[in-house]
Formats: C-alpha cells, sequence, structure tokens
C-alpha cells in the first residue's frame, strides 16, 4: 500500500511517500480502508521530531474515514463493509490502516467519508475538554480562542448544540466571517479587538462560565480576568508559550479552576471510554446535521506536504484532510 512518512525530522518537505505492507488486522481491531485522513498539528509536531509512543507506526496520521474490510477476532460491534471514522495511534496517512475497533465510530447517514476524516480527533478533544474538564451546560457562555480551526469550529457547533452562548476568536476579516456564519454570539478578530473588552461587553462585565483555550502564554492571565466567579479554564495547547505568569489571588478570589489534557497518551481504556460517550452524546448532533466538520481543503494523499504547510501557516479556515480514494 501507499503510505506517507517523515523520511527525517523536519519541515513539510520531508513528507515522503513510500510502499508498505498492508498492516494486519488483530484481536479488537478493525481493517480500514481509507477514503481520507485528518491533518492535525500533532502529525506536524511528529514530523518535525517529537517523540511518538513506542510501538506506534511511523506512518503519520491520527484519524481516517473509510470502509472495514476485515475484523479481528473478538470484534461485534463493526463489519466488513460498514462506514467508520477512528481516532488513531498512527497510520492513518495511508491506503490501509488498523484501528482499535473501540475507538471508532460509525459513519451518520449523509455525511461523507471525506467530511467524515475531520471528525474523530475533533470530536474526542471537544468531548473530553469541553463537557467533561470545563462542564459546559445549557446556558452557560463560552470563549472559545482559535475558533476557525477544525477544532475551533467543531467546538463551537457543539456549545450552541448543548444551549450554550459562544464569543469566539480568530485572526482575520474572513475566518471572523465563517464564525458569523455558524452564529456566534461574538466573534472577535484578534488582530483588531481586546477579546477581554469584548467579553464584558456581551456579559455585562459577567464574564464567561468556560475557556477553551488553544493560545497559552500571555493568554492565559487575560483568559482569567475574561472568566466569571466559578468560571472553568481549560487549556489545549500553548501556540504562544507553555509558560505563564499566573496570579493566584485571581484564581481564589473568582473560585477559577484551571485544568488541560492532551489526546494522544491517554490509554486505550479511557479512548474508548470516551468513544462511548461520543457515539451518544455527539453523534446525535452529527446525524441531525446540527453539527458538521467545517473542511477547508481535500488535498491528495500525494501531496500531503501542502497539507502541512496549510495547517503551519494558520491559513486554514476549519479542517484540512488528505484524500485516499473514492
Amino acid at each position: 500500500m501507499k503510505a506517507v512518512i517523515a523520511r527525517e525530522p523536519g519541515g513539510p518537505q520531508v513528507l515522503q511517500s513510500v510502499e508498505r505492507p498492508m498492516p494486519d488486522v488483530q484481536a479488537g481491531e478493525v481493517l480500514i480502508r481509507v477514503t481520507a485522513a485528518g491533518v492535525n498539528r500533532p502529525d506536524l509536531m511528529q514530523r518535525s521530531g517529537a517523540p511518538i509512543p513506542a510501538g506506534v507506526t511511523d506512518v503519520l496520521g491520527l484519524e481516517a474515514a473509510g470502509i472495514v474490510v476485515a475484523v479481528g477476532s473478538g470484534v461485534d460491534e463493526f463489519a466488513s463493509g460498514d462506514r467508520v471514522m477512528a481516532l488513531l495511534n498512527g497510520g492513518g496517512y495511508a491506503e490501509y490502516c488498523v484501528a482499535h475497533a473501540a475507538h471508532c465510530l460509525p459513519v451518520p447517514a449523509g455525511l461523507s467519508l471525506l467530511d467524515a476524516a475531520g471528525v474523530p480527533e475533533a470530536a474526542f478533544v471537544v468531548w473530553h475538554n469541553l463537557f467533561e474538564l470545563g462542564r459546559l451546560r445549557s446556558g452557560d457562555s463560552v470563549l472559545i480562542h482559535g475558533a476557525a480551526s477544525g477544532v475551533g469550529s467543531f467546538a463551537v457547533q457543539c456549545a450552541h448544540a448543548a444551549g450554550a452562548r459562544v464569543i469566539a476568536t480568530a485572526g482575520g476579516p474572513h475566518k471572523v466571517a465563517m464564525l458569523q456564519t455558524l452564529g456566534v454570539w461574538r466573534a472577535v478578530d484578534r488582530h483588531l479587538e481586546d477579546f477581554v473588552e469584548a467579553v464584558h461587553d456581551c456579559t455585562d462585565g459577567r464574564g464567561v462560565d468556560v475557556v477553551l483555550d488553544n493560545v497559552g502564554g500571555p493568554y492565559v492571565a487575560r483568559n482569567l480576568a475574561a472568566m466569571a466567579m466559578g468560571g472553568r479554564h481549560v487549556s489545549l495547547a500553548f501556540l504562544q508559550g507553555a509558560h505563564i505568569d499566573l496570579d493566584l489571588q485571581v484564581l481564589m478570589r473568582k473560585n477559577l479552576s484551571l485544568t488541560s489534557s492532551t489526546l494522544r497518551p491517554k490509554s486505550h481504556a479511557e479512548k474508548a471510554r470516551l468513544a462511548a460517550c461520543i457515539r451518544s452524546r455527539l453523534l446525535p448532533w452529527l446525524a441531525a446535521g446540527v453539527v458538521r466538520p467545517q473542511i477547508h481543503a481535500r488535498v491528495p494523499l500525494a501531496q500531503a506536504a501542502e497539507a502541512h504547510r496549510l495547517l503551519e501557516a494558520n491559513a486554514n479556515v476549519g479542517k484540512v484532510v488528505l484524500t485516499v480514494a473514492e
């Protein structure tokens, strides 16, 4: 089969198409003929030389959608011919991949496999961080940074589906325009506006109940200033730095919580638990068309380097996916 690896640590130019044996399906796994694979920032980190977990394939790709062509022993929930979207430990940038059956989700009718490839990573991240750690509830207000990204735009829609009001930040008028089409309460252009002021204007000075932050660095202190009493701050990433200056008096005075998580190192059992929650809570929104992955570009697998350049330049409005088969 054709697959894409990084021949050495470096920029997008180190991505290389290679021939690899088809993976063997083991107990509890399914073999998927890949239609499309999602492109995510952890892929860029792996390409740049970040270590991958022991025993994981060097073929990139943490999510994919396609058709099940074989199942391992002990798999009852899927059969050959089923349309699935899967969270992977690696291997999505290929014509075939294996996935734990417990980490797969059925693709709802009406959602194409090309678009479904942009769902798993976002769904797992959003469910765990926004709803479990952030405890978002109907009637809450939430500030979502980087909201025009694949994960961010998915989070916006899920928050709306849950009955929350969304203040969203993004960089540039085209990204702000996309957020407005999603129906956000307030879209803030981070290049032109102070999001703390925007939050206080919208909430009459109360602040937001939840912050979903992928920026880190100097944003964290400003996020705390924008939060309501008892607010929950969830960090997804730290694009502007992992080290922060934090005034604990603000946390204590406002009874705030500060938490975070990362998906790839989670255990098999924890990912299976999250998949079960997503199946019961988020899939109905996808099936109803209330939530849809926003796709910026579909790039052929052989042009994976171009997909990485798009993501690295922060040029995408929504997800970038690699097309593998029709």
